[in-house]
């Protein structure tokens, strides 16, 4: 099998990606609009914004069609990620990794998304099932037959290690190492955040090493790093961080020294705390691509504008600096 790719320089068509799941799945259904959701969208674009991420099970399926109703229009200003891999029922999430699913998932997310080639081909998680090999196989597959341009690997969820003592991305690397000798990884996507550095452990240092693209999830912390949510507010019982360990009250209330640093940094540089989280993220690496995620049009032109703040050695020392973010696992 040819064995092409597209590599991390490819991917840094934006400075700033979109991460389009909240538009659909994850932070409250009463709260979702799809015209609002589509104006975001449309907002990103306008501001150079070009990395759209989404996957399959996001609604499910809804968040394909959403975008598929953009790019309908605007193919050529976008660089298309979704993903394929997992199954969302009404109370459980599995793995499919089945080589003839896969193929299956591709066609049906190229009929939603209205286009005929996807740029990069994630998988949202490795089927414990099925040997890595014949998953990643089967996306390589996809690649020749001109489908896919690339592909792209999702890290396994760190949170639920925190206490093993193991390094949170053990299991991904070794992921990665099998998935690489059958086909090019062209990208990593993973948490990363001012308040989940994880990453930087191995993780990141090994996408640097290899020339592979990262894809910055939840540079914004569910957006607790924009410092406007209110601790104790509470979240509707479908949102994702209603049982999550940072957000309960005590927590969020323990966890603003974070913003309050990220203000102090941004107040020098006539900018928000969302423009310092996504540039600190930035500066990570060149590899690096945030992708934010947000159903409002209001955000996607101050997230752009992030990847122009340059935050300087004495900002990083400074934010290097803050209380590491608690939980109520702590």
């Amino acid at each position: 099998m040819e064995r092409r790719a597209v590599g991390a320089a490819a991917l840094a068509v934006g400075a700033i990606g979109l991460g389009c799941m909240p538009m659909s799945w994850g932070y409250g259904a009463s709260r979702q609009d799809g015209e609002e959701s589509l104006r975001a969208v449309h907002s990103a674009l306008d501001h150079g914004t070009t990395l759209l991420d989404t996957a399959d099970m996001y609604g499910p399926f809804t968040n394909e069609l959403l975008l598929g109703r953009v790019l309908r229009e605007r193919r050529r200003d976008a660089f298309i990620a979704t993903k394929c891999g997992l199954l969302a029922g009404e109370q459980h999430i599995v793995a499919d990794g089945r080589p003839a699913y896969v193929k299956r998932a591709c066609d049906a997310s190229l009929r939603r998304l209205q286009t005929d080639r996807i740029d990069l081909y994630q998988l949202h998680r490795v089927d414990p099932e099925v040997p890595v090999e014949e998953t990643w196989g089967a996306m390589a597959e996809l690649v020749t037959a001109g489908k896919v341009r690339a592909l792209g690997l999702c890290a396994v969820g760190a949170r639920g290690h925190r206490r093993t003592g193991a390094a949170l991305h053990d299991e991904t690397l070794r992921q990665l190492a099998r998935a690489q000798q059958v086909f090019p990884v062209s990208s990593v996507q993973a948490e990363l955040s001012v308040w989940a550095p994880e990453a930087l452990d191995e993780l990141l240092p090994w996408c640097t090493a290899h020339g592979v693209g990262f894809l910055a999830a939840m540079p914004l912390g569910n957006g607790f790093l924009t410092g406007t949510l209110t601790p104790g507010e509470g979240f509707e019982p479908d949102d994702l961080r209603a049982r999550h360990p940072r957000f309960t009250a005590d927590m969020m209330a323990a966890n603003q020294p974070v913003v309050a640093g990220l203000r102090r940094v941004a107040r020098r540089h006539g900018a928000t705390p969302a423009q310092v989280a996504l540039a600190w993220a930035l500066a990570q690496g060149p590899t690096v691509v945030p992708i934010p995620g947000t159903r409002s049009a209001r955000w996607p032109p101050e997230n752009a504008h992030a990847s122009g703040l340059a935050l300087t050695t004495a900002d990083l020392a400074e934010i290097a600096t803050l209380p590491p973010a608690r939980g109520s696992w702590d």
